[in-house]
Protein backbone atom coordinates (compact mmCIF):
# COMPACT_ATOMS: atom_id res chain seq x y z
CA UNK A 1 0.00 0.00 0.00
CA UNK A 2 0.97 3.61 -0.62
CA UNK A 3 0.15 6.22 1.99
CA UNK A 4 -0.05 10.01 1.89
CA UNK A 5 0.14 11.90 5.18
CA UNK A 6 -1.36 15.37 4.78
CA UNK A 7 0.53 16.84 7.70
CA UNK A 8 -0.99 20.34 7.79
CA UNK A 9 -3.38 22.64 5.97
CA UNK A 10 -1.15 25.63 6.66
CA UNK A 11 0.48 26.89 3.46
CA UNK A 12 2.56 29.91 2.40
CA UNK A 13 1.60 29.67 -1.28
CA UNK A 14 -1.54 31.28 -2.70
CA UNK A 15 -2.36 28.94 -5.58
CA UNK A 16 -5.25 29.69 -7.91
CA UNK A 17 -6.18 25.99 -8.15
CA UNK A 18 -5.82 25.20 -4.44
CA UNK A 19 -7.35 27.19 -1.59
CA UNK A 20 -6.01 25.20 1.35
CA UNK A 21 -4.20 28.37 2.45
CA UNK A 22 -7.63 29.88 3.18
CA UNK A 23 -8.38 27.14 5.72
CA UNK A 24 -5.24 26.65 7.86
CA UNK A 25 -5.22 24.09 10.65
CA UNK A 26 -4.09 24.92 14.18
CA UNK A 27 -0.67 23.34 14.90
CA UNK A 28 -1.84 21.77 18.16
CA UNK A 29 -4.61 19.92 16.32
CA UNK A 30 -2.41 18.48 13.57
CA UNK A 31 -1.41 14.83 13.52
CA UNK A 32 1.13 14.15 16.25
CA UNK A 33 4.41 12.27 16.35
CA UNK A 34 2.84 9.76 18.72
CA UNK A 35 0.06 9.08 16.23
CA UNK A 36 2.48 8.69 13.32
CA UNK A 37 4.51 6.21 15.36
CA UNK A 38 1.45 3.92 15.35
CA UNK A 39 1.79 3.33 11.62
CA UNK A 40 3.18 -0.10 10.70
CA UNK A 41 6.17 -0.65 8.47
CA UNK A 42 6.07 -2.04 4.97
CA UNK A 43 4.51 0.78 2.94
CA UNK A 44 5.78 1.00 -0.62
CA UNK A 45 5.61 4.79 -1.04
CA UNK A 46 4.95 7.12 1.88
CA UNK A 47 4.36 10.73 0.85
CA UNK A 48 4.49 13.54 3.42
CA UNK A 49 2.54 16.48 2.02
CA UNK A 50 0.22 19.32 2.97
CA UNK A 51 -0.59 22.20 2.82
CA UNK A 52 3.11 22.81 3.18
CA UNK A 53 4.99 20.23 5.31
CA UNK A 54 8.02 22.48 5.90
CA UNK A 55 5.78 24.67 8.08
CA UNK A 56 5.75 21.84 10.64
CA UNK A 57 8.41 22.63 13.24
CA UNK A 58 8.73 18.93 13.98
CA UNK A 59 9.32 17.97 10.35
CA UNK A 60 12.70 16.37 11.04
CA UNK A 61 11.22 14.26 13.84
CA UNK A 62 8.34 13.23 11.55
CA UNK A 63 10.83 12.01 8.96
CA UNK A 64 12.77 10.06 11.60
CA UNK A 65 9.56 8.20 12.44
CA UNK A 66 8.25 7.68 8.91
CA UNK A 67 11.44 6.95 6.97
CA UNK A 68 11.89 3.36 8.23
CA UNK A 69 8.24 2.53 7.47
CA UNK A 70 8.42 2.69 3.64
CA UNK A 71 10.48 1.53 0.70
CA UNK A 72 10.30 5.08 -0.70
CA UNK A 73 9.92 8.15 1.52
CA UNK A 74 8.68 11.23 -0.32
CA UNK A 75 8.23 14.90 0.60
CA UNK A 76 5.89 17.03 -1.54
CA UNK A 77 6.67 20.70 -0.94
CA UNK A 78 6.11 24.08 -2.55
CA UNK A 79 9.88 24.59 -2.24
CA UNK A 80 9.75 28.01 -0.58
CA UNK A 81 11.74 26.87 2.48
CA UNK A 82 14.36 24.56 0.95
CA UNK A 83 16.83 25.29 3.74
CA UNK A 84 14.57 23.36 6.14
CA UNK A 85 15.05 20.25 4.04
CA UNK A 86 18.85 20.43 3.72
CA UNK A 87 19.65 18.71 7.07
CA UNK A 88 17.00 16.07 6.34
CA UNK A 89 18.52 15.27 2.94
CA UNK A 90 22.01 15.17 4.43
CA UNK A 91 20.73 12.51 6.84
CA UNK A 92 18.52 10.67 4.33
CA UNK A 93 19.92 11.44 0.84
CA UNK A 94 17.60 9.02 -0.98
CA UNK A 95 14.39 10.71 0.19
CA UNK A 96 12.30 11.68 -2.82
CA UNK A 97 11.61 15.44 -2.94
CA UNK A 98 9.31 17.23 -5.37
CA UNK A 99 8.95 21.03 -5.54
CA UNK A 100 5.90 22.52 -7.26
CA UNK A 101 6.82 24.41 -10.45
CA UNK A 102 4.16 25.54 -12.92
CA UNK A 103 6.09 26.91 -15.90
CA UNK A 104 8.54 29.76 -16.48
CA UNK A 105 9.17 32.35 -13.80
CA UNK A 106 6.23 34.66 -14.49
CA UNK A 107 3.75 31.84 -15.16
CA UNK A 108 4.69 29.75 -12.14
CA UNK A 109 4.70 32.72 -9.78
CA UNK A 110 1.33 33.91 -11.10
CA UNK A 111 -0.37 30.51 -10.82
CA UNK A 112 1.00 29.84 -7.35
CA UNK A 113 0.77 33.38 -6.01
CA UNK A 114 4.46 33.41 -5.05
CA UNK A 115 6.54 36.56 -5.49
CA UNK A 116 9.92 34.90 -6.00
CA UNK A 117 8.80 31.29 -5.94
CA UNK A 118 10.37 30.09 -9.18
CA UNK A 119 13.90 31.25 -8.39
CA UNK A 120 13.64 30.01 -4.80
CA UNK A 121 12.60 26.52 -5.90
CA UNK A 122 15.28 26.17 -8.59
CA UNK A 123 18.03 27.37 -6.26
CA UNK A 124 16.61 25.25 -3.45
CA UNK A 125 16.62 22.03 -5.43
CA UNK A 126 20.23 22.72 -6.40
CA UNK A 127 21.06 23.09 -2.69
CA UNK A 128 19.46 19.73 -1.97
CA UNK A 129 21.53 18.20 -4.77
CA UNK A 130 24.68 19.67 -3.24
CA UNK A 131 23.57 18.18 0.10
CA UNK A 132 23.59 14.74 -1.50
CA UNK A 133 19.99 14.34 -2.63
CA UNK A 134 19.57 11.55 -5.19
CA UNK A 135 15.87 11.75 -6.13
CA UNK A 136 14.95 15.38 -6.69
CA UNK A 137 12.50 16.97 -9.07
CA UNK A 138 9.63 19.30 -9.86
CA UNK A 139 5.89 18.66 -9.86
CA UNK A 140 3.84 20.32 -12.60
CA UNK A 141 0.04 20.75 -12.55
CA UNK A 142 -1.06 20.80 -16.21
CA UNK A 143 -3.74 23.44 -16.89
CA UNK A 144 -4.81 25.89 -19.57
CA UNK A 145 -2.44 28.61 -18.36
CA UNK A 146 0.78 26.58 -18.54
CA UNK A 147 0.37 23.57 -20.83
CA UNK A 148 2.27 25.37 -23.60
CA UNK A 149 5.34 25.38 -21.34
CA UNK A 150 5.15 21.72 -20.32
CA UNK A 151 7.87 20.49 -22.66
CA UNK A 152 10.17 23.41 -21.79
CA UNK A 153 9.88 22.61 -18.08
CA UNK A 154 10.66 18.95 -18.77
CA UNK A 155 13.75 19.90 -20.78
CA UNK A 156 14.84 22.36 -18.09
CA UNK A 157 14.43 19.77 -15.33
CA UNK A 158 16.37 17.20 -17.34
CA UNK A 159 19.18 19.67 -18.02
CA UNK A 160 19.54 20.22 -14.28
CA UNK A 161 19.53 16.50 -13.49
CA UNK A 162 16.03 16.65 -11.95
CA UNK A 163 12.89 14.58 -12.47
CA UNK A 164 9.50 15.94 -13.55
CA UNK A 165 6.24 14.61 -12.14
CA UNK A 166 3.00 15.68 -13.79
CA UNK A 167 -0.59 15.83 -12.68
CA UNK A 168 -3.45 17.89 -14.02
CA UNK A 169 -6.21 20.15 -12.82
CA UNK A 170 -8.61 18.32 -10.48
CA UNK A 171 -10.66 18.74 -7.32
CA UNK A 172 -9.84 17.29 -3.91
CA UNK A 173 -10.78 17.96 -0.30
CA UNK A 174 -7.22 19.00 0.52
CA UNK A 175 -7.59 21.85 -2.01
CA UNK A 176 -10.79 23.25 -0.44
CA UNK A 177 -11.92 23.88 -3.97
CA UNK A 178 -14.43 21.99 -6.10
CA UNK A 179 -14.62 24.17 -9.24
CA UNK A 180 -11.34 23.37 -11.01
CA UNK A 181 -12.43 22.87 -14.62
CA UNK A 182 -10.55 23.20 -17.91
CA UNK A 183 -11.37 26.09 -20.24
CA UNK A 184 -10.58 24.07 -23.38
CA UNK A 185 -10.04 20.34 -22.88
CA UNK A 186 -8.57 19.59 -26.31
CA UNK A 187 -6.05 22.46 -26.21
CA UNK A 188 -4.83 21.20 -22.83
CA UNK A 189 -4.70 17.54 -23.89
CA UNK A 190 -2.86 17.73 -27.24
CA UNK A 191 0.48 19.19 -26.01
CA UNK A 192 0.82 16.30 -23.55
CA UNK A 193 1.46 14.07 -26.56
CA UNK A 194 4.82 15.81 -27.12
CA UNK A 195 5.87 15.11 -23.53
CA UNK A 196 4.90 11.44 -23.88
CA UNK A 197 7.08 11.11 -26.98
CA UNK A 198 10.06 12.74 -25.26
CA UNK A 199 9.64 10.56 -22.17
CA UNK A 200 9.75 7.44 -24.34
CA UNK A 201 12.92 8.70 -26.04
CA UNK A 202 14.61 8.86 -22.64
CA UNK A 203 16.97 6.18 -21.37
CA UNK A 204 15.30 6.42 -17.99
CA UNK A 205 12.93 3.46 -17.54
CA UNK A 206 10.89 5.45 -15.02
CA UNK A 207 10.20 8.00 -17.76
CA UNK A 208 8.77 5.30 -20.02
CA UNK A 209 6.07 4.53 -17.47
CA UNK A 210 5.57 8.22 -16.80
CA UNK A 211 4.64 8.33 -20.48
CA UNK A 212 1.78 5.92 -19.79
CA UNK A 213 0.74 7.96 -16.77
CA UNK A 214 0.59 11.03 -19.01
CA UNK A 215 -1.50 9.09 -21.50
CA UNK A 216 -3.96 8.69 -18.64
CA UNK A 217 -3.76 12.43 -18.03
CA UNK A 218 -4.90 13.06 -21.61
CA UNK A 219 -7.90 10.82 -21.00
CA UNK A 220 -8.62 12.64 -17.74
CA UNK A 221 -8.38 16.06 -19.38
CA UNK A 222 -10.81 15.03 -22.13
CA UNK A 223 -13.27 13.67 -19.57
CA UNK A 224 -12.81 10.01 -20.51
CA UNK A 225 -12.77 7.04 -18.16
CA UNK A 226 -9.49 6.28 -16.41
CA UNK A 227 -7.17 3.73 -18.00
CA UNK A 228 -7.05 1.41 -14.99
CA UNK A 229 -9.73 0.96 -12.28
CA UNK A 230 -9.20 2.84 -9.03
CA UNK A 231 -7.89 0.88 -6.03
CA UNK A 232 -8.48 3.50 -3.31
CA UNK A 233 -8.64 2.15 0.22
CA UNK A 234 -6.86 -1.08 -0.64
CA UNK A 235 -3.72 0.01 -2.52
CA UNK A 236 -3.49 3.56 -1.17
CA UNK A 237 -4.94 5.77 1.55
CA UNK A 238 -4.71 9.33 2.88
CA UNK A 239 -4.41 10.66 6.43
CA UNK A 240 -5.54 14.24 7.00
CA UNK A 241 -4.19 16.69 9.61
CA UNK A 242 -6.84 15.57 12.14
CA UNK A 243 -5.55 11.97 11.91
CA UNK A 244 -8.63 10.83 9.98
CA UNK A 245 -7.85 8.09 7.48
CA UNK A 246 -9.57 8.28 4.09
CA UNK A 247 -9.76 5.98 1.09
CA UNK A 248 -8.75 8.89 -1.14
CA UNK A 249 -8.34 12.65 -1.14
CA UNK A 250 -11.35 13.35 -3.36
CA UNK A 251 -14.44 11.89 -1.74
CA UNK A 252 -15.23 13.18 1.73
CA UNK A 253 -17.79 10.42 2.22
CA UNK A 254 -15.33 7.50 2.41
CA UNK A 255 -13.67 7.69 5.84
CA UNK A 256 -11.87 4.57 7.05
CA UNK A 257 -11.12 5.50 10.67
CA UNK A 258 -8.96 7.69 12.88
CA UNK A 259 -5.35 6.79 13.66
CA UNK A 260 -5.25 8.82 16.89
CA UNK A 261 -8.09 6.73 18.36
CA UNK A 262 -7.46 3.39 16.63
CA UNK A 263 -4.62 1.13 15.59
CA UNK A 264 -3.86 0.71 11.89
CA UNK A 265 -5.08 -2.88 12.05
CA UNK A 266 -8.37 -1.83 13.63
CA UNK A 267 -8.88 0.71 10.85
CA UNK A 268 -8.09 -1.58 7.93
CA UNK A 269 -10.24 -4.44 9.29
CA UNK A 270 -13.20 -2.30 10.35
CA UNK A 271 -16.75 -2.40 9.01
CA UNK A 272 -16.27 1.24 8.01
CA UNK A 273 -13.33 0.27 5.80
CA UNK A 274 -15.35 -2.55 4.22
CA UNK A 275 -18.17 -0.13 3.44
CA UNK A 276 -15.64 2.30 1.97
CA UNK A 277 -14.25 -0.32 -0.43
CA UNK A 278 -17.77 -1.00 -1.68
CA UNK A 279 -18.17 2.71 -2.45
CA UNK A 280 -14.85 2.73 -4.30
CA UNK A 281 -15.95 -0.22 -6.42
CA UNK A 282 -18.87 1.76 -7.84
CA UNK A 283 -17.26 5.22 -7.84
CA UNK A 284 -17.77 7.28 -11.01
CA UNK A 285 -15.19 9.99 -10.30
CA UNK A 286 -12.82 10.63 -13.20
CA UNK A 287 -9.59 10.77 -11.20
CA UNK A 288 -6.03 10.21 -12.42
CA UNK A 289 -3.45 11.77 -10.12
CA UNK A 290 0.18 10.73 -9.77
CA UNK A 291 -0.27 9.75 -6.11
CA UNK A 292 -3.06 7.32 -6.99
CA UNK A 293 -2.59 6.39 -10.68
CA UNK A 294 0.99 5.32 -10.04
CA UNK A 295 -0.29 2.84 -7.47
CA UNK A 296 -3.04 1.54 -9.75
CA UNK A 297 -0.44 0.91 -12.47
CA UNK A 298 1.66 -1.38 -10.30
CA UNK A 299 1.45 -5.13 -9.93
CA UNK A 300 -0.06 -6.33 -6.67
CA UNK A 301 2.28 -9.31 -6.65
CA UNK A 302 5.52 -7.35 -7.22
CA UNK A 303 4.88 -3.63 -6.46
CA UNK A 304 8.10 -2.58 -8.19
CA UNK A 305 6.73 -3.96 -11.48
CA UNK A 306 3.85 -2.61 -13.59
CA UNK A 307 0.65 -4.40 -14.53
CA UNK A 308 0.52 -6.08 -17.92
CA UNK A 309 -1.56 -3.36 -19.62
CA UNK A 310 0.85 -0.44 -19.03
CA UNK A 311 3.83 -2.77 -19.59
CA UNK A 312 2.52 -3.78 -23.03
CA UNK A 313 1.76 -0.19 -24.05
CA UNK A 314 5.18 1.04 -22.92
CA UNK A 315 7.16 -1.69 -24.68
CA UNK A 316 5.19 -1.30 -27.92
CA UNK A 317 5.55 2.47 -28.10
CA UNK A 318 9.12 2.57 -26.81
CA UNK A 319 10.03 0.34 -29.73
CA UNK A 320 8.19 2.65 -32.15
CA UNK A 321 10.04 5.71 -30.89
CA UNK A 322 13.38 3.86 -30.97
CA UNK A 323 12.75 3.03 -34.63
CA UNK A 324 11.96 6.67 -35.39
CA UNK A 325 8.26 6.04 -35.93
CA UNK A 326 5.55 8.37 -34.56
CA UNK A 327 3.09 7.23 -31.92
CA UNK A 328 -0.43 6.97 -33.30
CA UNK A 329 -2.23 8.67 -30.42
CA UNK A 330 -5.57 8.47 -32.22
CA UNK A 331 -5.31 4.70 -31.77
CA UNK A 332 -5.63 5.24 -28.02
CA UNK A 333 -7.34 8.61 -27.64
CA UNK A 334 -10.78 9.51 -29.01
CA UNK A 335 -10.48 13.24 -29.62
CA UNK A 336 -13.92 13.20 -31.18
CA UNK A 337 -15.39 12.50 -27.77
CA UNK A 338 -14.70 15.49 -25.54
CA UNK A 339 -16.82 16.03 -22.45
CA UNK A 340 -18.29 19.53 -22.03
CA UNK A 341 -16.50 21.65 -19.44
CA UNK A 342 -17.80 24.28 -17.08
CA UNK A 343 -16.34 27.76 -17.54
CA UNK A 344 -15.24 28.76 -14.06
CA UNK A 345 -12.47 31.42 -14.07
CA UNK A 346 -9.37 30.94 -11.93
CA UNK A 347 -7.91 33.99 -10.21
CA UNK A 348 -4.25 34.70 -9.54
CA UNK A 349 -3.49 35.91 -6.03
CA UNK A 350 -0.01 37.16 -6.85
CA UNK A 351 0.48 40.66 -5.48
CA UNK A 352 -2.94 40.77 -3.81
CA UNK A 353 -3.59 41.38 -0.13
CA UNK A 354 -6.02 38.50 0.10
CA UNK A 355 -5.27 36.55 3.27
CA UNK A 356 -6.40 33.20 4.53
CA UNK A 357 -8.83 32.78 7.39
CA UNK A 358 -7.63 32.78 10.97
CA UNK A 359 -6.73 29.44 12.49
CA UNK A 360 -10.01 27.63 13.11
CA UNK A 361 -9.93 25.39 16.18
CA UNK A 362 -13.66 24.66 16.11
CA UNK A 363 -13.90 22.33 13.10
CA UNK A 364 -14.92 19.13 14.85
CA UNK A 365 -16.68 17.11 12.15
CA UNK A 366 -15.85 16.23 8.53
CA UNK A 367 -18.77 18.44 7.45
CA UNK A 368 -17.21 21.40 9.27
CA UNK A 369 -13.71 20.58 8.05
CA UNK A 370 -14.68 20.09 4.40
CA UNK A 371 -17.63 22.46 3.82
CA UNK A 372 -17.66 22.02 0.03
CA UNK A 373 -18.63 18.34 0.66
CA UNK A 374 -18.74 17.35 -3.04
CA UNK A 375 -15.44 17.29 -4.92
CA UNK A 376 -16.36 16.19 -8.42
CA UNK A 377 -13.88 15.24 -11.13
CA UNK A 378 -15.48 14.96 -14.57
Amino acid sequence: MDLTVVSTFRCNSRCQMCHVWKYPTAPEQEISLETLAKLPGGFDNLNLSGGEPTLRRDLAEMIDILYPKARVMEISSNGLYPERLVPIIKKYPNIKVRFSLEGDESTSNRIRGEKDGHSTKVAGLRKLKEAGGTDLGFAFVIQDENVGQLLNVYEFARSQGFELATTTLHNAWQFYKNDNHFYDRTKVAKPIENLITELLKSRNVKNWFRAYLNLGLIEKVLGHERLIPCTAGSDFAFIDPWSDVWACNVRSDIPLGNLARQSWSEITHSDLASEGLKKVACCTQNCWMVTTARTAMRSRIVPQMPKMRPMTWVLKNKLKVALGKPICFEQYIDYGNVKPTRQVPRTSYLGTKHKGNKLDRNRQTPQERYPQLDYINE
